[in-house]
């Protein structure tokens, strides 16, 4: 007991005013300096990301073969031999709203014209169709090209506020200085990379669904065609 007793009055005496001036006199770490081109950079990456977020999960729901290729026009086109079952496909392809369906009903709206004349009807409004299945994919395509520079502004950004630091005395500004370009530089780059690689992935993947669907499209309107024209001969 005597000798805890002596332990803590060396300890006490240890800690004279003199050394307890000196530890609050000591500057406090500084917070880096907050940086309103950082919070743009940053702030602007996060908003494409939503955006290409968006864009991905959007396509990738209007662009199901069932909602663009419904089975149940295909069953029906193929048993159309009779003009009641033609009737009948017409009607169903309004009832079923999809870029298949639509050209459907074209090529049946336009069977009274030459084969030729109906299918140059059909690749106009085919051409529409594909550019409407292509909308959104083009700003995939901008997203992938846009967000790795913005990334590259914002880690130059990040070496400049570094290289600042280097003309500071050694002290907390420095450090501040020092700390805040890192973070700009590797956050930033962090940022680009994962906007740009999945915006990549889904312009690739959708370019070539979209590819798929039109030779469907395009094969299934000429067995159409085949079959009513011989049909009709």
């Amino acid at each position: 007991m005597k000798l805890f007793s002596v332990c803590l009055l060396i300890l006490f005496t240890s800690l004279s005013p003199h050394s307890l001036d000196a530890a609050d006199s000591e500057p406090a770490l500084q917070e880096p300096p907050q940086s309103a081109m950082k919070t743009t950079i940053i702030g602007v990456l996060i908003a494409t990301s939503l955006v290409s977020l968006f864009l991905i999960v959007e396509r990738g729901i209007a662009l199901r073969r069932e909602a663009v290729i419904p089975g149940r026009l295909v069953e029906a086109q193929s048993v159309c031999q009779t003009q009641e079952e033609l009737l009948a496909l017409r009607t169903t392809s309004n009832q079923l709203p999809s870029p298949y369906g639509r050209l459907l009903s074209c090529a049946i709206d336009h069977l009274h014209l030459p084969r030729e004349e109906n299918i140059e009807l059909i690749q106009t409004r085919a051409r529409a169709e594909v550019a409407k299945l292509e909308r959104g994919i083009v700003v995939l395509e901008i997203v992938t090209g846009v967000a790795p520079l913005l990334g590259l502004v914002g880690t130059i950004f990040g070496l400049i506020t570094l290289f600042q630091g280097m003309g500071v005395e050694a002290s907390g500004e420095q450090t501040a200085l020092f700390s805040e370009g890192i973070s700009i530089a590797l956050k930033a780059t962090l940022l680009g990379l994962v906007v740009a690689i999945p915006s990549l992935v889904g312009w690739s993947y959708y370019n070539r669904k979209v590819e798929t669907l039109s030779i469907e499209m395009e094969n299934l309107c000429d067995e159409f065609l085949r079959s009513q024209y011989r049909r009709n001969t």
